[in-house]
């Protein structure tokens, strides 16, 4: 049968969707392009915010009306969260909460019997999965998350932490290195806490800390996303590992020795979401970080590893969150200097604690400070992007694009520390899915401009 597979929110959600659409292939089944060419549409929402709900009832519906044949599946925080609204929309025939959704290729599978019969026949098994064209795959090596932060409804809706063993997880990314895959990122709900729950099953009495030698001179065992990430590098020859969101207190001491080991292979990018740069409100949300902490991490980080590019998430107008308290925020932000800055409104989620706060923001004061946060974003995101310029960066290829306006054809990709790139596209040669150094010329708002050098040229200093 013809999968239109549709998506919204985090890495993971996407990085669950490219997973199914492996197992769709496998199975015999085609993964189109548009839903207008599908039998069945699955789609996987988002709660993270009362606007990702919104938005998810509103993708559903246009799902619904864009080929009104085909059958809905749902799935996601969303659909966990409120099934029977999912249920009652349009199309949908199938809602499948988040802890059934490794078991949606089997689910979907009466539907084929139904739809294509014997018509559809299954791949050899060195079929590739993956069209050619695709740069970057995510996979997801663990679920969940323990963490009580008092905003958050994706712990509920996602429920407590589950990792995938790593020999799993290194054969998936062999296998994509295999398929041409550049780069692979690897995802999950509380990344930075992969393997702790692994680990506790194995030895009860076992907490990972940071790394530290003991009285008898033998290091303490690494952490397990740090023994992970090891094993990825050693175990396979992916020439490009990215990490999606860590939280700040995840990350031990020694973790920033894998850069230095990787030979260039580890990106160095780090996405540490910060959420708000006042004490007073992380208090209230329940991080387990406060601005000292993180500037001292982030001090850390900026010295071990060289080219590093940092980004964040930040709510604006948590309840409580006074005009001072938001000034403090707004000071801490730019001092960080960050790259890229996520600024969501807070959004109250019936079922966490934070909605139930005394002083909640008024909708228009926090549209008021988004704005603000939006402003100091583009001048720490543009000044980050005017200190590399003359640096020379690996660039992974990804697109070619055509302006509008007729001029030459344009390639755009991404550098090792998640900076967008273009640059004009050298006469005849095709840059898909190819990493090559780039030296950057010129700032574009949040763009890089580069020249393409097709032969190693002097790095950088």
């Amino acid at each position: 049968m013809n999968v239109y597979l549709e998506t919204l929110g985090c890495r993971l959600n996407y990085s669950e969707m490219e997973s199914l659409g492996r197992q769709l292939a496998e199975a015999g089944h085609r993964v189109v392009d548009a839903p207008q060419q599908a039998d069945v549409c699955v789609l996987n929402t988002c709660a993270v915010t009362g606007e990702a709900a919104r938005k998810s009832r509103q993708l559903a519906r246009k799902l619904a009306r864009s080929n009104p044949a085909a059958r809905l599946a749902v799935t996601g925080c969303y659909a966990t969260l409120a099934p029977d609204a999912i249920a009652g929309l349009p199309n949908v025939e199938l809602v499948v909460e988040n802890r059934r959704k490794e078991l949606l290729a089997e689910l979907l599978q009466p539907w084929a019997a139904e739809l294509d019969g014997e018509q559809w026949r299954r791949l050899a098994p060195d079929a590739p999965l993956h069209q050619p064209s695709r740069t970057r795959a995510f996979v997801k090596v663990q679920d969940g998350c323990n963490n009580q932060c008092t905003f958050c409804i994706v712990t509920v809706a996602r429920g407590p932490e589950r990792s995938r063993p790593v020999a799993e997880i290194v054969a998936e990314v062999q296998r994509l290195a295999t398929e041409g895959f550049q780069e692979v990122v690897l995802t999950g709900v509380h990344l930075g806490g992969y393997g702790s729950d692994l680990a506790a099953e194995a030895n009860p009495e076992l907490t990972f800390l940071p790394r530290k030698v003991n009285s008898d001179s033998h290091p303490s065992p690494a952490p397990p996303l740090h023994s992970l990430v090891a094993a990825i590098l050693e175990q396979t020859d992916l020439p490009r590992l990215r990490l999606s969101s860590l939280e700040p207190w995840d990350i031990d001491p020694g973790f920033f020795d894998l850069w230095r080991q990787s030979e260039g292979r580890l990106c160095p990018h780090l996405h540490l979401p910060l959420q708000a740069g006042c004490d007073k409100t992380l208090k209230r949300m329940a991080r387990r970080t406060r601005t000292a902490s993180f500037r001292a991490l982030v001090d850390a980080a900026r010295a071990r590893i060289p080219g590093l590019v940092l980004s964040t998430d930040m709510i604006a107008g948590f309840p409580g969150e006074t005009a001072a308290d938001f000034d403090d925020s707004l000071r801490f932000v730019e001092e960080m200097a960050f790259a890229h800055i996520h600024v969501f409104p807070y959004s109250a989620r019936e079922g966490t604690a934070a909605a139930s706060f005394g002083g909640q923001v008024t909708l228009e004061e926090r549209r008021r400070r988004v704005d603000a946060l939006a402003a100091v974003a583009q001048r720490t995101g543009e000044a980050v992007r005017r200190n590399l310029l003359g640096d020379v960066r690996p660039v992974l290829w990804e697109t070619l694009e055509r302006p509008a306006n007729g001029a030459g054809p344009l390639w755009s990709g991404l550098t090792d520390n998640y900076l967008r790139v273009k640059a004009v596209a050298p006469a005849g040669l095709d840059l898909d899915n190819r990493i090559t150094p780039a030296r950057l010329v010129a700032v574009d708002g949040q763009v890089l401009w580069a020249d393409v050098a097709l032969q190693p040229i002097t790095p950088n200093p």
